[in-house]
């Protein structure tokens, strides 16, 4: 039987997202304008999006619905 290899992640999600869509970002700026920076720039909204979903759906001040 395999066994998996695990390990804590030491930062949080939304840390990683954070750091992940600055890199992406730099690396965009430095493309020509074309399809390929879209794609990574495209890439980088969506992390950056759910990453303040995520924020918004884990805030104390959301409440259920009734």
């Amino acid at each position: 039987m395999f066994k998996r290899r695990r390990f804590k992640q030491q930062l949080t999600l939304q840390d990683r997202l954070s750091a992940w869509v600055k890199q992406v970002q730099e690396q965009a700026s430095r493309l020509p304008p074309g399809a390929e920076r879209d794609a990574l720039l495209k890439k980088a909204r969506q992390a950056d999006v759910a990453n303040h979903l995520h924020g918004w759906v884990k805030s104390p001040g959301l409440q259920p619905p009734k």
